[in-house]
């Protein structure tokens, strides 16, 4: 990459680098059957029994603007919907298909009211799209037994991408997925991302093409990128499980495990993509609504340690992470130590330390590069993720 793509793409990537925190959203026929996303794939349903739930499927509960207010609550900047999951049913207008939610029984162009929604509230919009389509037999034999039909597929594909960008005004994520059985020819991944940054020029992709474009996407696990790379940790609420609305789902994540995981990610340098799965009405359960708002009171008290931070020199991996920005250092205290914490590595002096949680100031004491922070409460003042901030002089540095 050249010095003038890296700083354009830079430049794309300053917003997301900044948000950190973003809701994914599974919706689509399969909500209906409530056994997650794969369902179709999994149990075998031939396409022409799993197509006729598209006459079922007219979520007359759905309110976009009810999900962007609940991803407002949470403290999330961004949102990436899935138009278009494996199963090849489109939630947009789709002029190459007749497999859409406006040309079945929902007569409605579930895209469009979603873009609508996150304009209106000023949350970034992004589309989930699946390069793969289990409808078509080719998908499952491959370009080089039937080049013609996979032709036909992958021509599909890019007029469909190609709505989604010319249909719904400025889009600020494209978010692929599906196409890891293939490599970037197989789908023409090069021409394809050519037309979605001629149509969207502030666009970022991610790595699900076959091409690594703008930023990584591990999925199910927070790890951090190679650096230099923008990243993004999707995973869902509930462990275990798929993405797709599930109706019996016992195995969900606690909100101190998500709010960890969002500091885990931060810490990295990187976003944390957490998924929310609709109900076939298009409402959204209780269990996820409770942690999402719980994530939020903890953003609205310790925000400042995770939106527009970076990766922290020094860390504090005895007790848990750590963020910067500027001249100030955050230790994310997942292990509280009771009344003294320490915190080695640390080359600055440190001016002064504060809980989040609480505005009181600690006492710190430094012995060459070990920091001690001294004066803390026994117990943790925060149930989920205690926060305190160093002022330090300068710009982060570790020994």
């Amino acid at each position: 990459m050249t010095r003038a793509s890296a700083s354009a793409r830079d430049r794309r990537l300053r917003w997301f680098s900044e948000a950190r925190f973003g809701m994914f959203v599974h919706w689509g026929l399969y909500a209906i059957l409530a056994r997650g996303e794969w369902v179709m794939h999994q149990e075998r349903i031939p396409p022409d029994e799993y197509g006729l739930l598209a006459q079922q499927f007219s979520p007359d509960d759905f309110n976009a603007d009810a999900w962007v207010a609940l991803a407002k609550r949470a403290g999330m900047k961004y949102m990436v919907l899935t138009t278009r999951h494996h199963d090849g049913f489109c939630l947009f207008d789709s002029k190459v298909s007749d497999y859409t939610s406006v040309k079945t029984a929902a007569k409605r162009d579930l895209v469009a009211e979603y873009v609508t929604a996150c304009r209106r509230a000023g949350m970034k919009i992004g589309f989930y799209y699946s390069l793969l389509d289990w409808r078509w037999p080719v998908y499952f034999t491959g370009p080089r037994k039937d080049p013609q039909g996979w032709a036909k597929l992958v021509k599909q594909v890019h007029e469909q991408v190609r709505e989604l960008c010319t249909q719904y005004g400025k889009i600020d994520v494209m978010w692929y997925d599906g196409g890891g059985a293939y490599d970037a020819d197989a789908w023409q991944s090069r021409k394809l991302n050519a037309m979605v940054r001629r149509l969207q020029p502030h666009i970022i992709i991610n790595n699900r093409s076959g091409l690594p474009e703008d930023f990584d996407t591990p999925e199910q696990h927070v790890t951090a990128s190679q650096p230099g790379r923008a990243w993004e940790s999707c995973m869902t609420i509930g462990e275990y499980s798929g993405w797709g609305y599930i109706r019996h789902n016992r195995n969900l994540r606690s909100v101190t495990q998500l709010i960890q995981h969002l500091a885990f990610a931060a810490s990295g340098g990187g976003n944390y993509l957490l998924n929310v799965a609709p109900k076939p009405d298009g409402t959204i359960q209780r269990e996820f609504v409770t942690r999402l708002e719980r994530i939020g009171d903890w953003l609205k008290v310790n925000g400042e340690s995770i939106y527009g931070t970076r990766r922290c020199p020094f860390g504090a991996a005895s007790i848990g992470v750590t963020t910067c920005r500027g001249n100030t250092a955050y230790v994310h205290v997942f292990r509280w130590p009771g009344e003294t914490a320490c915190v080695a590595g640390v080359r600055n002096r440190v001016k002064a330390a504060r809980v989040l949680a609480t505005e009181r100031k600690a006492h710190v004491e430094q012995h060459g590069d070990r920091l001690f922070i001294r004066g803390l409460p026994a117990n943790p003042p925060d149930p989920h993720d205690t926060v305190i901030s160093l002022e330090l002089v300068g710009r982060p540095r570790a020994c």
